[in-house]
């Protein structure tokens, strides 16, 4: 355990992606198994735990500490975990004396204990570590490490373990469980490489690269296939030997948010590619509505009429025991075609081609995305291969060009990680006309598009205008104007002002402007796209 709680603390604090991905190759190269492959399962996909793990920190809380004094360190500090592992009272046990409890001996306890017997093993837990060990307990227990690493990130590190290719693992991955002893045997070149034929498993995809203005000059009407970008999630449909999966982009498997497309493809011999939308009456709902579905554990009979999943396929990865992926992409488009012509499933169709006969009709086309309420186009080279990862001048996205609106911060909270101690999540929000006169509606957040310096500076302005604090949260005196760049405007039922902007970022801090010239809720109303 005290390696694992090493390894999640030297993570937290390294901020590079190479210096995360030295650490972990190294734990995963020299920790012996199981504790590695529990490591792993925390990093990537999360431990098979079913712990009520806040119900029962309450009621320790209340045994060993001031509750005020936990409440008020918690709403300083931000996290429970770290919260908890620095209050925790010292008592140090013999059991200290030989490292603590390894990790695989700590997951087979929480796995064999009953209900009853977790209070009490968890504080048993907590009273053996000191705080960097009590912290790592807590969030591995908790199932959200935090301490930015991606599941990708760590695939990648047992990859460099083993002199492996990435791919070669994400190939395999959703055949395995932790604590994937059978993966390790294979990477150390002890046992051949585990089995997932006859699978539904996840292929790597293949993405794509914005489309800048120095790549204009070599997209040929000729050597070039435009498609529409749908706002929705990109996601992969395997199906094998009557197994189906949904599985978002990076590799994740999302087929209990979405019971009705996996249900469609069941009994298929087939992995596509395509985008995760609510769709009604064959018009593509706003991004909005899809995320009503995103993430649920279980969903509802309503759940299931109100936002009704399709996915738009544009590509196809393997068909039967066919490998396509080698294949042009024109190729692949015509064996998708056909596939999908001989027995369409439920809930899907194919993702329309966009004719151009130049590079003018292109941007003209790009250009009038908005008003249909598209994102934009993706380009993909006709000859292209379906490579795994972003490989540069196969496929493109050319997204419409972002909205700006001036807006007014109206309220800040406590950022994670290393931005704990900062204030860096922005609520901003325009003018509309009220009986009393001119009041501030929120109409997003926003917590990217600023440097180091920027969020430094913007956090002495919170700290000296705060009006109110509710929490990790303040409330701040409106006088400071951000330009919000975003892609759209959707109507909204959970806003005050009716609105929501869809992937808000800080274009630029308006020092120099007054709050009063911001914009208005009329002017953000009408650029409400169709659906």
């Amino acid at each position: 355990m005290q390696r694992f709680s090493r390894l999640l603390d030297e993570l937290a604090f390294t901020p590079s992606r190479n210096g995360k991905l030295a650490l972990m190759t190294d734990y995963f190269r020299e920790v012996p198994d199981p504790d590695r492959g529990y490591a792993l399962a925390a990093l990537t996909d999360g431990l098979p735990l079913r712990i009520p793990l806040r119900r029962i920190l309450s009621g320790l809380i209340a045994e060993r500490m001031d509750p005020v004094l936990y409440q008020l360190s918690r709403d300083f500090v931000g996290d429970t975990a770290e919260t908890v592992a620095l209050l925790w009272p010292d008592r140090p046990v013999a059991a200290d004396l030989d490292g603590g409890p390894t990790l695989g001996a700590l997951v087979a306890a929480l796995v064999s204990t009953p209900p009853a017997g977790l209070p009490q093993l968890v504080a048993g837990t907590l009273d053996r570590l000191d705080p960097r060990g009590r912290w790592a307990f807590l969030k591995l227990v908790g199932g959200a490490p935090r301490v930015g690493v991606s599941a990708r990130l760590a695939k990648a590190a047992v990859a460099a373990a083993g002199g492996r290719d990435i791919g070669e693992i994400e190939e395999i991955w959703h055949a395995l469980k932790p604590p994937y002893r059978e993966l390790f045997a294979w990477i150390r070149g002890d046992a051949p490489r585990p089995d997932a034929e006859g699978r539904a498993v996840f292929r790597p995809l293949m993405l794509s690269h914005p489309l800048e203005e120095a790549d204009l000059p070599s997209i040929r009407p000729a050597e070039f296939v435009a498609e529409w970008k749908w706002d929705g999630i990109r996601v992969q449909l395997a199906a094998c030997a009557g197994e189906a999966r949904l599985f978002s982009r990076t590799g994740d498997d999302i087929s209990g948010s979405f019971p009705e497309i996996v249900e469609a493809f069941a009994g298929r011999d087939v992995t596509v590619d395509g985008e995760l939308l609510v769709l009604r009456d064959r018009v593509v709902a706003p991004f909005n509505d899809l995320q009503q579905r995103l993430n649920r554990k279980v969903v509802s009979r309503r759940m299931l009429a109100d936002f009704p999943a399709h996915v738009r396929l544009y590509d196809i990865l393997t068909l039967g025991a066919r490998d396509l992926r080698l294949a042009a992409f024109t190729e692949r488009r015509r064996e998708l075609e056909a596939w999908h012509a001989a027995s369409p499933p439920a809930r899907s169709d194919l993702s329309e081609i966009v004719p151009f006969a130049d590079l003018a009709t292109l941007t003209r086309i790009r250009d009038e995305a908005r008003a249909a309420g598209i994102e934009g186009l993706m380009l993909k080279r006709a000859a292209s291969a379906y490579l795994a990862g972003r490989p540069k001048g196969h496929w493109y996205k050319w997204k419409r060009a972002a909205l700006t609106l001036d807006c007014v911060l109206m309220y800040a909270q406590r950022g994670s990680g290393k931005r704990s101690s900062l204030y860096s999540d922005y609520t901003f929000g325009v003018w509309r006309e009220a009986e009393g006169g001119p009041e501030l509606v929120p109409v997003g957040k926003a917590y990217s598009g600023f440097t180091d310096e920027e969020l430094k500076r913007l956090d002495q302005f919170i700290r000296r205008n705060t009006t109110e604090t509710f929490g990790p949260v303040r409330a701040v005196r409106p006088e400071l104007v951000l330009e919000i760049a975003f892609d759209a405007v959707q109507a909204s039922a959970r806003h005050k002002s009716g609105v929501a902007m869809r992937f808000p970022r800080i274009h630029r801090i308006r020092w120099d402007k007054p709050a009063g010239e911001a914009d208005r809720i009329e002017t953000i109303k009408a650029m409400v796209g169709a659906p």
